[in-house]
């Protein structure tokens, strides 16, 4: 289980100002560098994919706590504090926002060649690729994605942090990924995904997708005119009215074009299929549909969306409050703190915000 959770967050547009995006950077600088002298490189990875503790770090640095803002600022800031100390903490960060999502392969390979030569730049720009196909094509809930950061260590650990937006309802939502314990990229990577809105999802990662991610695999295999053939067959057919997938889903020529890039791949399972250029959400939907329609191989309604993101309520809803959770994001960032060195005033401030987050 590699994925760590998700976070719902309302979607606000704008930038942080020079002057508090500076401080963040060198507040970020000495919390990384206190914990990573305390409990290692590897620690802070763990730490920044659990989103609570990811939570908490950016209302201790000084953003707004609530908005979209904080994900996109927050890696920014721990991109740019890990460019000075790298060397020391030997972690490394590649992406971030737009544009600067696309540069992270090249960015990984860089950071390896340059830091940690020892490392198979090829398995980071594969885990970095993967994590971003499997929130924005393999799971489909509303989000598109926006932001992708990776941050590794020298010993090989690796943790993402990517934001995906939904303009209609004007929400982001927060994936968080950490390498340690993966075993699988496309069955149940989430270990817990928290929000506060739930809505219909196309999920093929969910356990009981398993047959719908078998079939898709199987199809993609198949030459383009027996399955158009096949499809062709179950046009005749007659469908409850309670069908979820309608035959108008299914275009003929673009289901050839599909079908025929698959073809020529020759996927071996559905990691693979996934991991093909091209293959994005209408690829994988199209698919999906196919193994349904030829095979009953049903992909989950679900959306993996489990709790709200609040650390609980005083009345047990929407969760009973985690306390043990709760405290030790505190007592890890409050230790961090205390032996930051940095100005009183700038402390004093950080201390405040974190006892207004607990």
């Amino acid at each position: 289980m590699a994925k760590k959770g998700t976070c719902l967050l309302p979607l606000h547009y704008g930038s942080a100002p020079r002057w508090l995006f500076e401080r963040m950077v060198r507040l970020s600088r000495e919390i990384i560098s206190v914990i990573v002298m305390d409990f290692g490189p590897d620690e802070f990875l763990e730490r920044l994919s659990d989103p609570y503790w990811f939570q908490a770090l950016g209302c201790v640095l000084g953003f707004d706590w609530h908005s979209s803002g904080l994900t996109t600022t927050v890696c920014g800031a721990v991109k740019e504090a890990l460019k000075e100390t790298q060397r020391e903490i030997l972690i490394y960060a590649a992406g971030g926002k737009g544009a600067a999502s696309r540069k992270t392969p090249d960015e990984i390979e860089f950071l390896i060649s340059k830091n940690a030569p020892a490392l198979d730049s090829k398995k980071y720009v594969y885990a970095s690729r993967m994590a971003a196909k499997v929130d924005n094509t393999a799971l489909q809930d509303g989000y598109q994605l926006y932001h992708h950061s990776f941050f590794f260590s020298k010993s090989g650990l690796w943790a993402v942090v990517q934001q995906g937006m939904n303009t209609q309802t004007r929400w982001a939502r927060r994936y968080h990924w950490l390498s340690k314990d993966l075993k699988d990229f496309v069955n149940e990577p989430e270990k817990a995904i928290c929000c506060d809105h739930k809505g219909n999802a196309f999920n093929m990662v969910a356990g009981e997708s398993g047959d719908a991610r078998d079939a898709s695999a199987f199809l993609a295999k198949e030459r383009p005119e027996k399955i158009i053939g096949e499809v062709e067959k179950l046009s005749r057919l007659k469908l409850p009215e309670e069908h979820r997938l309608f035959f108008s889903n299914l275009k003929k020529t673009s289901l050839q074009k599909v079908l025929l890039s698959t073809y020529t791949n020759q996927p071996q399972d559905f990691e693979r299929l996934l991991g093909i250029r091209g293959v994005g959400p209408k690829t994988i939907r199209a698919l999906a549909l196919l193994a349904e329609l030829i095979y009953g191989s049903r992909v989950s309604r679900k959306d993996p969306a489990k709790y709200s993101f609040a650390h609980g309520g005083k009345d047990g809803h929407p969760y009973p409050i985690d306390r043990s959770h709760y405290d030790k994001s505190i007592e890890v960032l409050g230790r961090a703190l205390r032996e930051a060195k940095i100005g009183r005033t700038e402390k004093k401030d950080a201390f405040k915000r974190l006892a207004q987050f607990s």
